[in-house]
């Protein structure tokens, strides 16, 4: 029995490229595993429907004219949703606009939630554009209380 040795020769690129190809499938790996990991949920403040007590507010333009809407929560509660400056020129041009804030603001008072909100076919876009600014003034209280949340 005779052994014969068998002699592998390798270029030194090649070598290097599978390495460096070995190299970015691991990396990608480590990766995917990092991002698909179940962690903690960064939306605690938006499930569980706490807020940084105060008055907040966003705006909103119609025809170059801001109109803001101020939502005053505390820490479980919307307690009121209001205009700030609804001026004359804005209250003639919409006349919808206080009474769809007035049927938002009842509902959104009573299911304590910017979500499944009712409205009449007649006013569906001036309440679309009501509760985009009320949900994005609800969201700077969110946001206040996952800034605080984060620092040690």
């Amino acid at each position: 029995m005779s052994s014969k040795t068998k002699i592998f020769v390798f270029k030194m690129r090649e070598v290097i490229y599978t390495l460096i190809f070995a190299a970015l499938a691991i990396l990608l790996i480590i990766l995917l595993i990092f991002m698909f990991l179940p962690g903690k949920d960064t939306n605690t403040a938006k499930e569980t429907g706490t807020y940084i007590p105060g008055v907040y507010t966003a705006s909103i333009t119609l025809n170059n004219q801001a109109l803001d809407v101020e939502v005053s929560v505390d820490a479980n509660h919307i307690n009121a949703i209001n205009f700030v400056n609804l001026n004359e020129s804005i209250a003639t041009m919409y006349p919808l606009m206080e009474t769809v804030m007035n049927n938002i603001q009842t509902q959104v008072l009573q299911k304590q939630s910017t979500t499944s909100i009712t409205y009449e076919n007649d006013t569906q876009y001036t309440s679309m554009v009501l509760l985009d600014a009320v949900e994005r003034a609800l969201n700077k209280a969110r946001a206040v209380q996952d800034l605080d949340s984060s620092e040690p």
